[in-house]
């Protein structure tokens, strides 16, 4: 049984910035090496995972408009919904190993997800208003509003990861969670719960992850089996388009919501847990692990989650979508290109220089100083606090 490990463990090069990485901030501090007394260089393979994850995200909101009529699209619409949320997740759970709900994490997870979260929140109110024409649509930070869902989702999750590091199975926990919320139509809006309980078991399995986990997929027997298991999985989405909806893999409904009797709920959770992380597998079997051109942008793909979502509910209103030829193969595929060249373009340090004012604010104005840490103390002067939890080598979320 998985269970976050509370000791030191050498991480696969973990990052030695505290940006806000990925739509998951990363924030993986500056560890340092014990041994060499210097900052360790940001992985590749994890920037590499972030950037092609993010490309996927905008090729599905590029794809929403041409689902209708076309079971093509709605078939790889489905496939990629099926693990790309699921891939951040599960990288994020990974990297918030560290939280330990000190007073500098504290101010990193306010600072770089709780004030994007009300920035965009009230920006994307704004732009829809005129977007849909609902001139009344409330500013409340109590209805994540579009794609800001996921970052009052880790907001929440990263808030009781000291919790999931002191329960005893905190997969099955998570997951009995996860499958309790599907029976609850009760819960509401109100901060998106029943997002930030399905998805759960990503976030709480990323925390369980191991480097040497991520060494197993990227075996090339791991490789090449993932090519028959993707084409299989897609063929599945094709067959399954007009015989169930794809709305299971959005997780934000309860399974009476999704017209389904309620015991449906529990099962499609295990089902999808299990379908999603094959192919969240899959993925991350043929992320490269060496540096590529894109491997920079992976450092400011929460710039490209966050933006690209103006320009994706933008492009209805402006009508992008009314030429027939868009909805032809040609016009599919012309779509996907700008997706991709549109998100990439977000991710470049220009971009983020612009908008860090938003995305990473300082705020040094609203914090006490922190004191800097005190010469070491031996166990007998720690108490029982001798080992603690993100000790150096232990990638730290700030």
């Amino acid at each position: 049984m998985c269970h976050p490990q509370t000791t030191a463990v050498t991480p696969v090069r973990p990052a030695s910035k505290g940006t806000a990485d990925g739509p998951a901030p990363e924030g993986a501090g500056s560890p340092r090496d014990g041994r060499a007394g210097r900052a360790r260089q940001r992985d590749a393979y994890f920037d590499n995972a972030k950037y092609l994850a993010i490309v996927l995200v905008a090729m599905g909101h590029a794809w929403e408009p041409l689902r209708d009529g076309s079971r093509t699209v709605t078939a790889l619409y489905n496939f990629v919904y099926a693990f790309h949320m699921p891939a951040f997740i599960v990288v994020s759970g990974y990297f918030s190993r560290g939280f330990d709900a000190s007073p500098q994490k504290i101010r990193r997870l306010v600072t770089g997800v709780a004030v994007p979260y009300v920035v965009f929140e009230t920006a994307y109110t704004l732009f829809t208003r005129w977007t849909d024409g609902v001139a009344d649509r409330p500013i409340t930070v109590l209805d994540p509003l579009y794609l800001t869902w996921f970052l009052i989702a880790l907001f929440v999750w990263r808030l009781t990861t000291p919790l999931w590091k002191h329960v005893r199975w905190p997969l099955p926990v998570a997951l009995v969670l996860a499958m309790l919320a599907t029976v609850a139509p009760s819960i509401g809006n109100d901060l998106d719960l029943q997002r930030v309980l399905q998805f759960l078991p990503y976030f709480v399995l990323g925390l369980c992850l191991r480097p040497e986990h991520f060494s197993l997929v990227r075996r090339w027997k791991v490789r090449l089996l993932a090519v028959p298991v993707s084409l299989c999985a897609l063929a599945a989405s094709y067959w399954a388009v007009p015989r169930m909806t794809g709305a299971w893999f959005f997780h934000r409904d309860s399974a009476e919501e999704l017209g389904a009797p309620a015991w449906y709920g529990p099962v499609m959770t295990l089902a999808g847990f299990g379908c999603s992380m094959v192919l969240v597998a899959c993925f991350l079997a043929w992320v490269p692990g060496r540096r590529m051109w894109f491997t920079a942008l992976g450092t400011g793909t929460l710039y490209g989650y966050l933006l690209h979502g103006f320009v994706a509910q933008g492009s209805k209103y402006w009508g992008w979508y009314s030429p027939g030829w868009i909805h032809e193969p040609l016009g599919e595929i012309t779509v996907t290109l700008a997706a991709t060249a549109i998100v990439t373009v977000l991710c470049t340090p220009p971009v983020r220089r612009i908008f860090r004012f938003v995305v990473e604010p300082g705020m040094g104005w609203a914090f006490r100083p922190v004191a800097p840490p005190g010469p070491a103390r031996g166990p007998r002067e720690h108490g029982e606090q001798g080992t603690r939890i993100g000790s150096p080598g232990l990638s730290s979320a700030r």
